[in-house]
């Protein structure tokens, strides 16, 4: 079951930071973006008041899995994790929360705009 879970979370939790990226560039996905890429940075800033600095409750959930999998030594970051796994390189941590928090922030930025840019468009 635990590896089920694992393989489920590494697709869910790329595929949402997929969407946190891109989704605000198709029409269809426009608002549904703006409610999920604020939902992660709230996350990130709201619960990390309590949790720690950029908390994910998706990494939280994750990384309990890999522990029960034997994994251990897991880095703070998701995508700390990935990017090490997959580039063979083991990245800076802060540099890749610097350009995770900045990817983010500007993935909100966009979607703020476009939707209201969209808005107002519908309502002249």
């Amino acid at each position: 079951m635990y590896q089920f879970l694992d393989y489920f979370f590494v697709v869910f939790h790329f595929s949402l930071i997929l969407f946190n990226l891109t989704g605000w560039i198709f029409h269809k996905t426009r608002r549904l973006h703006l409610y999920v890429i604020t939902a992660t940075i709230f996350s990130w800033v709201g619960l990390g008041i309590f949790y720690g600095w950029g908390y994910c409750p998706c990494t939280d959930w994750h990384w309990q899995i890999k522990y029960q999998l034997g994994e251990t030594g897991l880095p703070a970051s998701y995508i700390k994790y990935y990017l090490d796994a997959v580039t063979g390189i083991s990245w800076d941590a802060f540099t890749v929360d610097v350009l995770t928090a900045s990817l983010g922030i500007a993935a909100f930025l966009l979607s703020v705009w476009i939707n209201l840019k969209d808005y107002v468009s519908q309502n002249n």
